[in-house]
């Protein structure tokens, strides 16, 4: 038992193994999944064993909590394990980020004859114009990167192609003095929608956090109803939008460097996406079953931390994927 001053210590617990196992295992199946061109079967073994085992894991903690085995100190560990577990993710999706930088201002430069090392420096070194026209010649710099340096170098016969178009805002196809007249082209544009999506969501999960606070409890399930919702609607979005990208775009994991990055950031995010709606879920389940009090929330609490970091990822990946893409 716990009392006001004492650590609860649980019991001994194989699950943090099984946990290890499971991540094993969806990492060494996602890489050969898409590095080796597998099926997908370890992947999804590592997915169903880290499922079971998460679900069994919270379930223990919910147990403890009910039962009054948490201690502040305990609790207070817990919002430290949160934060840090939000800051690994944050330095997570920096790398990605910074390869994208680093492939597009450096990398691109580079083998596109200019001086990628001075990217202040408009004039071509020769360095750099030698590598181009030595090893690159024909491949002319450009973001998104339609035609492959492959490309340039071997025609139709290349390896890597670039795709037919890109997912960047419509209105940079026409100039700027038509852009009021051509509002319209955004209408169809899924990550317009996707981005009005999860800033809702965002808003909604604060009122539904707010609601709780205040032993408005029918605010909370409402709002937290709705976000759970709207969680769902944004990866039917994506889903739709990896069709078109797919079937209409010709822009796959395989077309070069754009296709690569463009689906490593908004790939890793929708699998975000997904686990901070499943976390949302567990929270309305768990509310609909009574718990949760105006001072005792801390499950929903770090999952509503989680939700809004997932918002400012995709903030910040529609800016650099999708209109300055």
């Amino acid at each position: 038992m716990s009392s006001e001053g004492n650590y609860y210590v649980p019991e001994q617990s194989k699950l943090p193994i099984f946990c290890a196992t499971a991540m094993g295992l969806m990492a060494f199946g996602a890489a050969s999944w898409v590095i080796e061109g597998g099926d997908a079967k370890i992947f999804l073994v590592g997915l169903a064993l880290m499922t079971v085992v998460m679900y069994k894991w919270w379930s223990l903690v919910i147990d403890e909590n009910m039962q009054g085995l948490v201690s502040p100190q305990l609790k207070h560990s817990y919002v430290l394990g949160m934060l840090w577990f939000i800051f690994s993710e944050v330095m997570f999706f920096a790398a990605f980020f910074g390869a994208l930088f680093y492939v597009r201002v450096l990398v691109n430069a580079w083998i596109g004859g200019e001086a990628a090392v001075a990217l202040f420096d408009s004039t071509p070194t020769a360095a750099a114009a030698a590598n181009n026209e030595i090893l690159w010649p024909g491949y002319e710099r450009q973001w998104p990167v339609m035609q492959t340096p492959d490309q340039a170098v071997n025609g139709d016969s290349a390896m890597f192609k670039g795709p037919d178009r890109n997912m960047s805002l419509p209105l940079w196809e026409y100039p700027v003095s038509q852009w009021l007249s051509k509002l319209y082209t955004l209408l169809p544009w899924l990550p317009l929608w996707n981005t009005v999506i999860l800033l809702t969501s965002s808003f909604t999960v604060h009122v539904a956090h707010t609601g709780l606070k205040e032993g408005k409890r029918d605010v909370f399930l409402r709002y937290l109803g709705i976000t759970v919702m709207l969680g769902f609607l944004f990866l039917c979005l994506q889903v739709a939008e990896y069709y078109e990208a797919y079937a209409h775009y010709g822009l796959t994991l395989q077309s070069g460097i754009y296709g690569t990055t463009f689906f490593m950031l908004t790939g890793f995010h929708g699998a975000h996406v997904t686990l901070g709606t499943a976390m949302l879920l567990i929270q309305f389940i768990r509310g609909l079953k009574g718990q949760f009090s105006s001072d005792d929330h801390f499950g929903f609490e770090a999952a509503s931390w989680y939700w809004h970091f997932v918002d400012v990822v995709w903030l910040g990946l529609f800016l650099v994927v999708y209109i300055f893409g």
